[in-house]
Protein backbone atom coordinates (compact mmCIF):
# COMPACT_ATOMS: atom_id res chain seq x y z
CA UNK A 1 0.00 0.00 0.00
CA UNK A 2 1.46 3.29 -0.69
CA UNK A 3 2.11 6.02 1.73
CA UNK A 4 -1.16 8.39 0.95
CA UNK A 5 -3.32 5.15 1.34
CA UNK A 6 -1.46 4.31 4.50
CA UNK A 7 -2.18 7.41 6.17
CA UNK A 8 -5.53 7.79 5.36
CA UNK A 9 -6.25 4.62 6.70
CA UNK A 10 -6.33 6.64 9.60
CA UNK A 11 -10.43 7.74 8.68
CA UNK A 12 -11.44 4.36 9.05
CA UNK A 13 -9.84 3.78 12.45
CA UNK A 14 -10.96 7.06 13.61
CA UNK A 15 -14.46 5.58 14.49
CA UNK A 16 -12.80 3.40 17.21
CA UNK A 17 -10.60 6.09 18.53
CA UNK A 18 -11.56 5.37 22.12
CA UNK A 19 -9.52 2.22 21.52
CA UNK A 20 -6.90 4.07 21.59
CA UNK A 21 -7.06 5.97 24.86
CA UNK A 22 -5.30 4.06 26.89
CA UNK A 23 -2.33 3.80 24.65
CA UNK A 24 -2.33 7.91 24.42
CA UNK A 25 -3.90 9.66 27.32
CA UNK A 26 -1.35 10.24 29.78
CA UNK A 27 2.02 9.30 27.55
CA UNK A 28 4.36 11.92 27.28
CA UNK A 29 7.71 11.46 25.97
CA UNK A 30 10.53 13.37 23.83
CA UNK A 31 11.56 12.65 20.40
CA UNK A 32 15.08 13.12 20.17
CA UNK A 33 16.26 11.15 23.37
CA UNK A 34 14.82 13.97 26.05
CA UNK A 35 12.58 13.27 28.66
CA UNK A 36 9.52 14.54 29.26
CA UNK A 37 7.02 15.41 32.04
CA UNK A 38 3.98 14.11 32.98
CA UNK A 39 0.70 14.53 31.00
CA UNK A 40 -2.83 16.09 30.22
CA UNK A 41 -2.86 18.64 33.11
CA UNK A 42 -6.13 18.75 35.24
CA UNK A 43 -6.69 21.88 35.95
CA UNK A 44 -6.52 26.04 34.98
CA UNK A 45 -2.49 25.92 36.10
CA UNK A 46 -0.19 29.15 35.25
CA UNK A 47 2.85 29.19 32.60
CA UNK A 48 6.12 30.66 32.60
CA UNK A 49 8.87 31.04 30.87
CA UNK A 50 10.65 33.80 28.85
CA UNK A 51 8.59 36.60 27.14
CA UNK A 52 7.15 35.90 23.82
CA UNK A 53 7.65 38.06 21.43
CA UNK A 54 5.70 37.71 18.03
CA UNK A 55 8.41 37.38 14.45
CA UNK A 56 8.42 40.87 12.74
CA UNK A 57 7.38 38.98 9.64
CA UNK A 58 7.20 34.98 8.80
CA UNK A 59 9.90 33.11 7.41
CA UNK A 60 9.89 32.85 3.51
CA UNK A 61 10.22 29.59 1.12
CA UNK A 62 10.31 30.56 -2.33
CA UNK A 63 11.65 29.39 -5.39
CA UNK A 64 14.39 31.38 -6.96
CA UNK A 65 14.17 31.00 -10.87
CA UNK A 66 17.23 33.18 -11.78
CA UNK A 67 19.14 30.62 -8.95
CA UNK A 68 18.11 27.44 -10.15
CA UNK A 69 20.13 25.25 -12.58
CA UNK A 70 19.41 21.93 -14.40
CA UNK A 71 18.44 20.47 -17.81
CA UNK A 72 15.58 18.55 -19.73
CA UNK A 73 13.50 21.43 -18.75
CA UNK A 74 14.13 20.35 -15.17
CA UNK A 75 15.64 22.66 -12.47
CA UNK A 76 16.66 22.98 -8.86
CA UNK A 77 17.25 25.51 -6.81
CA UNK A 78 19.93 25.13 -4.22
CA UNK A 79 19.95 28.76 -2.73
CA UNK A 80 18.67 28.62 0.64
CA UNK A 81 20.12 25.52 1.67
CA UNK A 82 21.07 26.85 4.79
CA UNK A 83 17.43 28.34 5.09
CA UNK A 84 15.94 24.66 5.43
CA UNK A 85 15.24 24.12 2.16
CA UNK A 86 15.40 23.00 -1.62
CA UNK A 87 13.27 24.14 -4.48
CA UNK A 88 12.52 22.50 -7.95
CA UNK A 89 10.16 23.22 -11.43
CA UNK A 90 10.09 20.91 -14.21
CA UNK A 91 8.15 21.10 -17.58
CA UNK A 92 7.24 17.37 -18.49
CA UNK A 93 4.21 15.73 -20.06
CA UNK A 94 5.42 12.48 -17.97
CA UNK A 95 4.83 11.87 -13.88
CA UNK A 96 7.59 13.62 -12.02
CA UNK A 97 9.32 12.93 -8.80
CA UNK A 98 11.91 15.13 -6.89
CA UNK A 99 13.97 13.31 -4.93
CA UNK A 100 15.88 14.54 -1.72
CA UNK A 101 18.96 11.89 -1.01
CA UNK A 102 21.00 12.25 2.04
CA UNK A 103 23.25 8.95 3.13
CA UNK A 104 21.20 6.35 3.14
CA UNK A 105 17.97 8.21 3.35
CA UNK A 106 16.02 9.32 0.75
CA UNK A 107 12.48 11.35 0.35
CA UNK A 108 10.32 11.60 -2.68
CA UNK A 109 8.21 13.84 -3.82
CA UNK A 110 5.31 14.51 -6.48
CA UNK A 111 6.59 17.32 -8.49
CA UNK A 112 3.88 18.91 -11.32
CA UNK A 113 5.29 18.68 -14.94
CA UNK A 114 3.29 22.19 -15.60
CA UNK A 115 6.40 24.34 -14.39
CA UNK A 116 4.75 24.79 -10.58
CA UNK A 117 7.89 24.83 -8.30
CA UNK A 118 7.55 22.85 -5.08
CA UNK A 119 9.37 23.85 -2.13
CA UNK A 120 11.34 20.69 -0.08
CA UNK A 121 12.34 20.56 3.24
CA UNK A 122 16.15 19.55 4.19
CA UNK A 123 14.96 17.69 7.00
CA UNK A 124 17.99 15.33 7.55
CA UNK A 125 20.48 17.78 9.02
CA UNK A 126 23.92 18.39 7.69
CA UNK A 127 25.87 16.89 4.87
CA UNK A 128 26.34 16.06 1.94
CA UNK A 129 22.75 16.01 -0.22
CA UNK A 130 21.70 14.38 -3.90
CA UNK A 131 18.99 16.01 -5.70
CA UNK A 132 17.35 14.39 -8.62
CA UNK A 133 14.32 15.32 -10.65
CA UNK A 134 12.78 11.30 -12.06
CA UNK A 135 10.07 11.01 -14.88
CA UNK A 136 8.15 8.02 -15.02
CA UNK A 137 9.07 5.52 -17.63
CA UNK A 138 6.53 2.93 -16.85
CA UNK A 139 4.74 1.56 -13.76
CA UNK A 140 6.99 2.10 -10.60
CA UNK A 141 10.14 2.92 -13.35
CA UNK A 142 11.87 6.47 -12.88
CA UNK A 143 14.78 7.84 -14.82
CA UNK A 144 16.86 10.53 -13.88
CA UNK A 145 16.82 13.76 -15.97
CA UNK A 146 18.27 15.85 -13.70
CA UNK A 147 20.56 16.41 -10.42
CA UNK A 148 22.51 18.28 -8.50
CA UNK A 149 24.48 17.76 -5.19
CA UNK A 150 25.28 20.06 -2.83
CA UNK A 151 26.76 20.63 1.37
CA UNK A 152 23.93 21.11 3.59
CA UNK A 153 25.16 23.61 6.87
CA UNK A 154 21.56 24.71 8.29
CA UNK A 155 21.99 27.94 9.99
CA UNK A 156 20.08 26.17 12.95
CA UNK A 157 18.54 22.66 13.20
CA UNK A 158 15.14 24.29 13.42
CA UNK A 159 15.18 26.18 10.12
CA UNK A 160 13.16 23.49 8.19
CA UNK A 161 10.63 23.82 10.56
CA UNK A 162 10.35 27.53 10.56
CA UNK A 163 9.01 27.47 7.07
CA UNK A 164 6.11 26.61 4.49
CA UNK A 165 6.58 23.38 2.78
CA UNK A 166 4.62 22.00 -0.32
CA UNK A 167 3.11 20.18 2.72
CA UNK A 168 2.53 23.02 5.18
CA UNK A 169 1.91 25.72 2.36
CA UNK A 170 1.17 29.26 3.73
CA UNK A 171 2.08 33.07 3.09
CA UNK A 172 2.12 36.42 5.08
CA UNK A 173 -1.56 36.97 4.07
CA UNK A 174 -2.77 33.38 4.68
CA UNK A 175 -6.05 32.84 6.54
CA UNK A 176 -4.17 30.40 9.19
CA UNK A 177 -1.46 33.13 10.09
CA UNK A 178 -3.93 36.00 10.48
CA UNK A 179 -5.64 33.64 13.04
CA UNK A 180 -2.88 32.82 14.70
CA UNK A 181 -1.64 36.54 15.39
CA UNK A 182 -4.86 36.78 16.95
CA UNK A 183 -4.72 34.01 18.99
CA UNK A 184 -1.28 34.92 20.34
CA UNK A 185 -2.04 38.88 20.77
CA UNK A 186 -2.11 38.74 24.36
CA UNK A 187 0.82 35.30 25.26
CA UNK A 188 2.91 35.86 27.70
CA UNK A 189 5.45 33.17 26.46
CA UNK A 190 5.16 30.27 24.17
CA UNK A 191 3.46 27.89 26.53
CA UNK A 192 0.66 30.63 25.87
CA UNK A 193 1.21 30.39 22.05
CA UNK A 194 1.06 26.92 22.13
CA UNK A 195 -1.87 25.97 24.22
CA UNK A 196 -3.96 28.56 22.59
CA UNK A 197 -3.44 27.34 18.91
CA UNK A 198 -3.91 23.58 20.62
CA UNK A 199 -7.00 24.89 22.16
CA UNK A 200 -8.41 26.65 18.85
CA UNK A 201 -7.71 23.79 16.66
CA UNK A 202 -9.13 21.00 18.93
CA UNK A 203 -12.36 22.60 19.61
CA UNK A 204 -12.94 23.94 16.15
CA UNK A 205 -11.77 21.17 13.79
CA UNK A 206 -13.36 18.23 13.54
CA UNK A 207 -12.27 14.84 11.57
CA UNK A 208 -13.64 14.76 8.35
CA UNK A 209 -14.09 10.41 7.70
CA UNK A 210 -16.18 11.52 4.35
CA UNK A 211 -13.33 12.93 2.82
CA UNK A 212 -10.81 10.38 4.21
CA UNK A 213 -13.20 7.39 2.62
CA UNK A 214 -13.06 9.48 -0.91
CA UNK A 215 -9.84 9.45 -0.56
CA UNK A 216 -8.55 5.96 0.63
CA UNK A 217 -7.41 4.57 -3.03
CA UNK A 218 -5.41 8.47 -3.59
CA UNK A 219 -1.97 9.21 -3.91
CA UNK A 220 0.08 12.26 -3.68
CA UNK A 221 -2.91 14.11 -1.07
CA UNK A 222 -1.38 17.24 -0.55
CA UNK A 223 -3.34 19.05 2.39
CA UNK A 224 -3.60 23.09 2.27
CA UNK A 225 -3.99 24.70 6.05
CA UNK A 226 -6.49 27.41 4.47
CA UNK A 227 -8.59 25.04 3.31
CA UNK A 228 -9.05 23.35 6.09
CA UNK A 229 -9.68 26.31 8.54
CA UNK A 230 -12.00 27.30 5.88
CA UNK A 231 -14.01 23.98 6.08
CA UNK A 232 -13.27 23.60 9.69
CA UNK A 233 -12.71 20.07 9.26
CA UNK A 234 -10.27 17.54 7.34
CA UNK A 235 -7.89 14.35 7.82
CA UNK A 236 -5.32 13.74 10.09
CA UNK A 237 -2.65 15.00 7.94
CA UNK A 238 -4.74 18.50 7.13
CA UNK A 239 -4.69 18.72 11.04
CA UNK A 240 -1.07 18.37 11.20
CA UNK A 241 -0.37 21.06 8.70
CA UNK A 242 -2.41 23.24 9.59
CA UNK A 243 -1.18 23.36 12.95
CA UNK A 244 2.56 23.74 11.60
CA UNK A 245 1.28 26.33 9.47
CA UNK A 246 -0.09 28.34 12.45
CA UNK A 247 2.66 27.13 15.24
CA UNK A 248 5.50 28.19 12.31
CA UNK A 249 3.96 31.22 11.57
CA UNK A 250 4.72 32.20 14.69
CA UNK A 251 8.13 31.68 15.15
CA UNK A 252 7.42 28.17 16.92
CA UNK A 253 9.07 25.35 15.59
CA UNK A 254 6.99 22.44 14.63
CA UNK A 255 7.63 19.53 12.37
CA UNK A 256 5.01 17.24 10.76
CA UNK A 257 5.23 13.80 11.11
CA UNK A 258 3.52 10.50 9.62
CA UNK A 259 4.36 7.56 10.94
CA UNK A 260 2.76 4.51 12.68
CA UNK A 261 0.73 3.91 15.88
CA UNK A 262 0.44 1.00 17.49
CA UNK A 263 -1.34 -1.13 18.86
CA UNK A 264 -3.16 -1.61 15.48
CA UNK A 265 -0.80 0.16 13.24
CA UNK A 266 -2.18 2.51 12.08
CA UNK A 267 -0.43 5.02 9.31
CA UNK A 268 -0.98 8.87 11.14
CA UNK A 269 0.15 12.19 10.82
CA UNK A 270 0.97 14.14 14.09
CA UNK A 271 3.10 17.45 15.29
CA UNK A 272 6.02 18.12 17.02
CA UNK A 273 6.91 21.75 18.49
CA UNK A 274 10.08 22.93 20.57
CA UNK A 275 9.28 24.92 23.30
CA UNK A 276 12.33 27.38 24.60
CA UNK A 277 11.43 27.36 28.27
CA UNK A 278 9.78 25.14 30.58
CA UNK A 279 5.70 25.81 30.93
CA UNK A 280 2.38 24.45 31.55
CA UNK A 281 -1.23 25.08 29.90
CA UNK A 282 -4.58 23.30 30.75
CA UNK A 283 -4.55 20.52 28.17
CA UNK A 284 -0.89 19.52 27.95
CA UNK A 285 2.71 19.37 29.75
CA UNK A 286 6.16 20.32 27.71
CA UNK A 287 9.11 20.04 29.46
CA UNK A 288 11.82 22.85 28.12
CA UNK A 289 14.36 22.57 25.19
CA UNK A 290 12.55 19.18 24.04
CA UNK A 291 10.85 18.09 21.11
CA UNK A 292 7.33 17.15 22.42
CA UNK A 293 4.56 14.89 20.28
CA UNK A 294 1.21 16.85 19.70
CA UNK A 295 -1.78 14.98 18.45
CA UNK A 296 -4.49 17.00 17.67
CA UNK A 297 -6.34 14.59 15.98
CA UNK A 298 -6.56 11.94 19.10
CA UNK A 299 -7.46 15.43 21.23
CA UNK A 300 -10.05 16.56 19.13
CA UNK A 301 -11.57 13.10 19.64
CA UNK A 302 -11.19 13.17 23.50
CA UNK A 303 -8.18 10.37 22.79
CA UNK A 304 -5.11 11.97 24.57
CA UNK A 305 -3.04 15.28 23.72
CA UNK A 306 0.47 14.61 24.50
CA UNK A 307 2.10 11.43 23.38
CA UNK A 308 4.75 9.57 22.21
CA UNK A 309 5.79 6.61 24.13
CA UNK A 310 8.56 5.48 21.26
CA UNK A 311 6.76 2.29 21.50
CA UNK A 312 3.17 3.52 20.52
CA UNK A 313 4.78 6.25 18.05
CA UNK A 314 6.92 5.12 15.18
CA UNK A 315 8.23 8.52 12.91
CA UNK A 316 8.66 7.46 9.67
CA UNK A 317 8.20 11.04 7.42
CA UNK A 318 9.26 14.42 8.78
CA UNK A 319 7.95 17.44 7.12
Amino acid sequence: MNRSAHILRFARAALAAATLVAACAGLCSCGGGGTAGGGASGGDESTSGPAYTEPTAIQQASYNADAAAGQNDAYIDISHLSEGYVAASAVNGARLKFQVQSGDMSYNYDLPGDGTPIVCPLNMGDGSYRFRVMQNTSGSNYVEIAATTADVQLASEFEPYLRPNMFCSYADDSSCVQLARELAADAANEGDVVRAVYDWIRDNITYDTNKAAELADATGYVPDPDATLDARTGICFDYASLAAAMFRSLGVPCKIITGYVSPDGIYHAWNMIYIDGEWISVEIRVDPNTWTRIDLTFAAADAGATVGDGTDYTDRYVY
